[in-house]
């Protein structure tokens, strides 16, 4: 599930209506853009390509094109579920957010106090790692389990909950990697680690949480956990290896749930829509500014990076700049929130251009290097279309 970020850093309320009417497809006023989209398709040979754009709250474009398989003639449709990897991390990070505007925990809620009376063995080195260190990156957790812990966790024993817990104690018997606080260093266990916390407190599983606190309050129906689909059905896309060989949907598919906090959600594209306009329209940098579900500060906080010379990571989010990105306002800078998401055998690609309340989203069921550069190219190449004055 870890980002490649390369391609995009290198061109570095009022309760609102719903996204969309209920009765009505979120793509029923959208420009069907797949003439312009399939090209990068074919030229990185990805067998499913998904895109669109929204403005605002809404979709303005959308693309849909390839199949569900490679060497079946199935093709995709905009009801088809993608795997998110880890775009849904700013998923996680929100969640986390209302929780603490619900006076749940705080931004400064350590390790130690949730764990450090019911979990034996924790080196002290965790003890004041906080939840904002974590969603940012900073908490020193390392960037992949043990060996052992790695087995331990394909073995996939016990509920999802379960496997968190099994993961926590045996990344907190071992001192972080870096002193917490200290520098950038992508972790997924450091999200597991957050899941973890949030199911000690309220004594729910992290699917729930998720669902109760985000999902349905969204109006996103369509997620779920791990890659979507049933073993010997093509009623939706399959993850392909870089290498293109397809994977049945099951065990292997994705990573382990125990992980689910870091990224192993999928929905539509229309529903990741949803979400993604929620941060798009949030943002302090877009002159139409509309908050909702969380108060102004909250998003503040999400899309405030960690200072740090390697990388500036919000909760969730990548801040960078970006020339298109760039709104008519005198002090405007180009201000975007992007971020990459893969298992190994999906990959998408989210770019969020808040001054020009324009967000684009990007997917495909392959993974590795080819899906990387096809995804970025598909969302540099909508930027332009939609962005350049």
């Amino acid at each position: 599930m870890k980002p490649l970020f390369s391609a995009l850093l290198a061109s570095s309320l009022a309760l609102l209506a719903p996204f969309a009417p209920a009765a009505e497809s979120p793509y029923a006023a959208s420009a069907d853009i797949a003439e312009f989209c399939e090209p990068f398709r074919t030229k990185h040979n990805l067998p499913a390509l998904a895109a669109v754009v929204i403005e605002g709250n809404r979709i303005i474009a959308h693309s849909f094109t390839g199949v569900r398989k490679l060497g079946s003639p199935e093709k995709i449709t905009p009801d088809d579920l993608f795997h998110l990897g880890s775009d849904s991390k700013a998923m996680t990070a929100t969640v986390i957010a209302r929780l603490i505007e619900a006076g749940k925990l705080k931004w400064t809620t350590t390790v130690g106090e949730i764990f450090g009376e019911t979990v034996k063995g924790i080196h002290a080195d965790w003890q004041p790692v906080t939840v904002r260190d974590l969603l940012t990156h900073h908490g020193g957790a390392p960037g992949a389990p043990s060996p052992e812990l790695r087995q331990q966790m394909q073995r996939r024993e016990g509920s999802p909950t379960e496997q968190r817990l099994a993961l926590v104690r045996g990344t907190l018997a071992q001192p972080p990697v870096a002193a917490p606080g200290s520098r950038y260093l992508y972790s997924n266990i450091g999200y597991a680690i957050v899941g973890a916390m949030v199911e000690k407190i309220l004594q729910r599983p992290w699917e729930e949480i998720i669902r109760d606190e985000l999902f349905t309050p969204l109006g996103i129906t369509s997620a779920g956990f791990g890659a979507p689909g049933k073993p010997g059905s093509l009623e939706q896309p399959w993850g392909h290896h870089k290498k293109r060989e397809p994977v049945p949907p099951g065990p292997n598919s994705d990573n382990p749930p125990g992980v689910a906090p870091a990224g192993t959600a999928h929905m539509t594209m229309a529903d990741w829509s949803r979400f993604v306009s929620l941060h798009l329209q949030a943002s302090s940098h877009n002159p139409q500014r509309a908050v909702r579900l969380l108060s102004a500060k909250s998003f503040d906080w999400l899309h405030l990076p960690a200072p740090d010379p390697k990388m500036l990571y919000g909760c969730g989010w990548i801040v960078a700049r970006h020339p298109l990105a760039k709104g008519s306002r005198k002090d405007d800078s180009g201000f975007i929130l992007a971020h990459d998401g893969t298992n190994t055998m999906w990959y998408c690609t989210v770019i969020v251009a808040p001054e020009r309340n324009h967000a684009f989203l990007v997917a495909s069921n392959l993974g590795g290097a080819d899906a990387q550069k096809g995804c970025a190219a598909t969302a540099q190449a909508l930027m332009a279309r939609y962005l350049e004055k």
